[in-house]
């Protein structure tokens, strides 16, 4: 009897994860959204009440350039390291398995370094007097070095670097669990390698995939030091010019605002994923 008997979860218990969001995430959003919409008072402070003026500031065409810069390059961000990931990704699982745990620890151990350090790191690598144009002037490929930073090459480089990882470990465990035999199958049946991949790997991999891009997207959307480090002003991030607004120029409601806009944004993204695995599990 006693091994049938089940076993019951406190109700207690759900309700600590239903306590965490709510001070982690519910309560700051609504102290946010609160000041998005209070009235600013010259000299940096402001008065609660209920105006509009910060999120119509926010629809001009300055920042919502901003804004669709910040889309844009997350996005790209995202797409290359999605691109790079997956055949990375392919050629990981077929490894032995300890040559794919040290992998995976050499991809852990870059995320423990921080925005700071890969973003100073790289404004060393890609500068004119310590770079890698010093390098490409002894291989004789230029007659002279040349600084690489500040620009959107840079930036990209610095963005992908660090959301490479998380594409990687996103999509290992779907890939690590393919059937190789079904890709052979194709094969033998007479399609070419890039027929079978598009046909048969693909398809498999919609899903994480796609999760992967989103997960890329939302990180670099907030990536906040880099734009400043290895961009030029013109990509500058939301990010960059909500802490301008709240730090220097001293307009907390119009920050918040940006600030609201931004995290719908991601949340718009979040929630596009969970409709997508939710429809393609009910079709399975």
């Amino acid at each position: 009897m006693s091994g049938n008997r089940r076993t019951v979860t406190p109700a207690w218990l759900a309700a600590l994860p239903a306590g965490w969001l709510a001070v982690f995430f519910v309560i700051p959003f609504a102290i946010m959204l609160a000041v998005s919409v209070a009235h600013r008072v010259p000299g940096g402070f402001f008065e609660m009440g209920f105006e509009l003026d910060s999120y119509r500031r926010f629809l001009s065409p300055f920042f919502g350039g901003i804004l669709l810069t910040s889309v844009l390059i997350s996005a790209a961000a995202a797409v290359i390291c999605v691109t790079l990931a997956l055949p990375f990704t392919l050629f990981l699982s077929r490894l032995r398995r300890r040559g794919q745990t040290l992998v995976l620890v050499i991809l852990l151990s870059i995320l423990s370094l921080s925005e700071v350090i890969v973003g100073f790191s790289l404004s060393t690598l890609l500068s004119k007097t310590a770079g890698v144009g010093n390098f490409f002037v002894w291989l004789g490929l230029l007659e002279e070095s040349r600084s690489y930073t500040p620009s959107l090459f840079a930036l990209m480089t610095g963005m992908c670097y660090l959301a490479l990882p998380y594409s990687v470990l996103v999509l290992y465990p779907p890939v690590s669990r393919l059937d190789p035999e079904l890709g052979e199958a194709a094969r033998m049946m007479g399609a070419s390698p890039w027929r079978a991949f598009r046909t048969v790997t693909a398809p498999l991999l919609r899903l994480p995939l796609f999760g992967a891009l989103i997960l890329v997207f939302v990180f670099t959307l907030g990536v906040y030091l880099l734009p400043q480090v290895l961009g030029q002003p013109q990509h500058w991030t939301l990010s960059v010019h909500i802490t301008d607004q709240a730090v220097f120029q001293s307009n907390l409601p119009f920050a918040a605002a940006m600030a609201v806009l931004l995290l719908l944004v991601s949340l718009a993204m979040v929630g596009l994923t969970l409709l997508l695995g939710r429809d393609k599990g009910a079709e399975a």
